[in-house]
């Protein structure tokens, strides 16, 4: 089975943390269907809204923030406004100071994903831009992401 045939059979059960997403009229390109580049606003909004509200962290404030240094998307379905979208997100690697993300983009009420995509961020210094480990508390929630989270 390839990786884009195993992505497609992915279940809302695969992701631990959902955000819920309202597609806009502006999402749409000129096929009418969700432009590409919306995929990756949708993949990072997930993923920043898991930091921001379980892992503490503060965009404007935290010593270390997040950047994304590799990505992808996989296409199965189209989708367009004014469809309500669930955003699906879970970590598939965790590392001393980068996270791999997986998010399935679910049409609201749907049991397959219209795409899986995701990407890896690696946190730095704020100032210095050097790599950094991630917090104990912004890896404390992370870990709740993992396919299989560690017991505590």
């Amino acid at each position: 089975m390839t990786m884009a045939e195993e992505l497609r059979t992915r279940t809302r059960a695969a992701y631990p943390f959902f955000l819920s997403y309202r597609t806009r009229w502006i999402d749409n390109d000129q096929y009418a269907h969700l432009n590409n580049a919306v995929y990756y606003h949708l993949y990072d909004s997930v993923a920043n809204a898991f930091l921001i509200q379980h892992a503490r962290l503060d965009p404007s404030r935290s010593p270390s923030i997040a950047l994304v240094v590799s990505s992808f998307s996989h296409f199965f379905s189209p989708l367009s406004f004014p469809s309500v979208l669930d955003l699906g997100l879970r970590v598939t690697k965790l590392g001393s100071s980068s996270i791999t993300y997986e998010i399935a983009v679910f049409e609201e009420h749907a049991h397959a994903p219209s795409a899986v995509g995701g990407y890896t961020h690696v946190f730095v210094d704020r100032h210095t831009r050097k790599s950094t480990p991630i917090s104990p508390d912004a890896r404390t929630a992370l870990q709740s992401l993992l396919p299989d989270p560690p017991k505590l």
